[in-house]
């Protein structure tokens, strides 16, 4: 149905038995979210708070936590959505396939945002920052944070709202040295839209005018987080999801979206920064204390009986995994339009999203020679590595089909191609001294890094090995070795010390094996980490460890490694270091006390008793 309110969409979950009420009081500082991230591990419902310890408002969460609630809540819109990004993506569908794209032209229409509604209930109320619900989500967070906002700015030199940006960027309001009520942070990173209305701002010298909005009907929330086709706005898209055009006044100079739940508005000036963080992000690490824009707050709104969304992001999967597989459905094949001759392009949730690519390409360039090997691929990679977001990946493993069906989406079936077919010597291509995803700490500072593309193509090479011979076990400074799936070993030394010592290590490594390659041809790729057996116990531990704690031009080692006219490759096996190194930013993990505090609920006669897995 379309929902005007977030209300009216958390009371049609609860008629349909996805709503559970907690009544009793419940703190902001650690306790709502230690029971939001038991709940979505558990699979279980989206939750109302109705009694927030310190504010007067209600809070929501868990609402988009599984795939089959976010396409309940859209499910009379996200069938037109599709097609008319389809329509987007290849007009001519309209004319060829008339009946089936006949509902694109309603959703078009809802799309319009409509100005100056006389209805205005977000501007029932003016509060304080302090009023709103104040959740802390980890332990070692700087202070509370805004998890689900609607970030809206405008540009400067084409004002209006068809021409503005709404992005979710996290949100600090309070702690540091933050002015409770006068001041807030912004947090973006690379390639956002509001980073452009900013730099535009600042060279004139003004002010960037910023309005936060939260709740209101949810298609709102999900258009800040989608990655759209060039040319397609926010509010047009959540006006399209949600059956209902995007509803917005101007109040002192500010955009303000009157269907929302809360509106913070206020002004970024040009130079005015102040530390921000650290907040335990999705990529299951603290992002640490850096300076961001300060945000100067202008006024507060609340409609009547407004109720607070929001998320809590960690090690993946949390809620915004199930963000990432609606945009798939939406979405999912309007990257074949965008970059010629990729058929799929996957990133890959379990690593932290950014820092792992999977991508199946074409290989069309020279179809009348007998060899086969990465040439078409090679173009695709350096398209995807510079295509918005998809530029922040720091690894890139890019292969074509090649007589048989692949997915990207069964990464261990996805590897196991790729390894059987790359040529360590030749297929492995770095991007050194470049940029990084923001909250990814194993670079060399903010923002700065490095990248690597693994692209393979043709006939098999190699067998990989299921079984660990027994030429690898008692190696020198080698205290453990396992099996992490077939071709790939999870080895355990000493902690990292420094770049010395790892040399070390490596040259080693390389003296106890340069007789054993044999043995080695099994095995193309080892994964040194601090707990061998962590990494192995499972695909998603492998995953987030060797992709999330390794920067590729300093954490990649080989045996038998050479370089020859600029080019890196080995004889041997690759060696990926995903050590914990000093300058790494420490994971985030739940308080003890708070998950024995939180039993309660998960108890027999508890809110959530019947969730399997408490």
């Amino acid at each position: 149905m379309s929902y005007s309110s977030l209300e009216q969409c958390l009371l049609d979950l609860e008629k349909n038995g996805q709503l559970v009420r907690i009544k009793e009081e419940v703190d902001p500082y650690l306790e709502m979210a230690t029971i939001h991230h038991r709940v979505y591990e558990a699979g279980g419902p989206a939750i109302l708070f109705e009694n927030v310890k310190g504010s007067t408002f209600r809070a929501a969460s868990n609402i988009f936590g599984t795939l089959e609630r976010s396409k309940f809540i859209f499910s009379d819109s996200l069938e037109r959505v599709q097609r008319l990004i389809e329509l987007k993506n290849d007009p001519m569908k309209a004319l060829k396939h008339p009946f089936k794209y006949m509902g694109a032209g309603l959703s078009a229409v809802n799309a319009l945002p409509l100005r100056n509604p006389l209805f205005k209930p977000v501007l029932y109320q003016e509060i304080r920052i302090q009023d709103i619900p104040q959740i802390q989500h980890w332990p070692m967070d700087g202070g509370a944070f805004v998890t689900l906002p609607q970030v809206y700015t405008e540009d400067i030199d084409q004002p209006g709202i068809m021409q503005a940006n709404l992005g979710m960027y996290r949100i600090q309001l309070s702690g540091n040295e933050y002015k409770m009520n006068k001041e807030i942070g912004l947090h973006y990173q690379l390639h956002r839209g509001i980073g452009v209305h900013q730099t535009k701002a600042n060279k004139k010298g003004q002010p960037l005018k910023v309005s936060v909005f939260a709740g209101g009907p949810p298609s709102h929330t999900v258009a800040a987080v989608m990655p759209l086709p060039e040319g397609l706005s926010e509010m047009t898209f959540a006006g399209a999801l949600g059956n209902r055009r995007f509803r917005y006044t101007y109040q002192d100079g500010f955009a303000v979206s009157t269907d929302a739940d809360f509106v913070i508005t206020g002004e970024v000036y040009p130079g005015e920064n102040k530390p921000e963080g650290p907040f335990g992000d999705h990529l299951g690490y603290y992002s640490l204390t850096h300076p961001f824009p300060l945000m100067r707050v202008h006024k507060v709104y609340a409609k009547k009986n407004a109720i607070w969304p929001f998320t809590v992001v960690g090690r993946p999967p949390q809620e915004d995994t199930s963000f990432g597989q609606l945009i798939h459905e939406i979405a999912g094949e309007a990257i074949k339009h965008e970059i010629p001759g990729v058929k799929e392009v996957h990133a890959v949730d379990a690593a932290g999203v950014h820092p792992l690519l999977l991508a199946i390409g074409s290989e069309r360039y020279t179809p009348f020679l007998n060899n086969k090997q990465p040439a078409e691929l090679l173009t695709i990679a350096n398209h995807i590595l510079g295509k918005g977001q998809l530029s922040l990946a720091k690894f890139l493993f890019i292969t074509a089909e090649d007589g048989r069906k692949l997915s990207t989406y069964n990464e261990e079936d996805f590897f196991s191609y790729m390894l059987e077919r790359i040529h360590l010597d030749r297929d492995i291509h770095f991007h050194t001294q470049t940029t990084m995803d923001t909250l990814d700490y194993s670079g060399s500072g903010l923002n700065s890094g490095s990248k690597v593309v693994f692209a393979a193509y043709g006939d098999p090479v190699r067998e990989l090995s299921s079984e660990l011979p027994s030429a690898l076990l008692g190696l020198p400074g080698v205290s453990n070795i396992e099996l992490i799936m077939p071709g790939v070993l999870s080895i355990q030394t000493s902690s990292y010390q420094n770049e010395e010592q790892t040399e070390r290590h490596v040259a080693m490594l390389n003296e106890s094996l340069k007789d054993k390659y044999d043995v080695l041809k099994g095995f193309p790729f080892i994964i040194w980490s601090d707990d061998a057996s962590f990494t192995a116990k499972n695909l998603r531990n492998f995953l987030w460890v060797a992709f999330t704690r390794c920067n590729p031009s300093h954490d990649i080692h080989g045996i038998g490694a050479f370089t020859k006219h600029k080019h890196w490759g080995c004889t041997g096996a690759v060696i990926i270091d995903a050590r914990i190194k000093p300058h790494h930013a420490p994971a985030v993990e739940l308080d003890p006390e708070m998950i024995r505090k939180t039993n309660r609920f998960f108890q027999k006669d508890g809110y959530f008793s019947n969730l399997s897995n408490q």
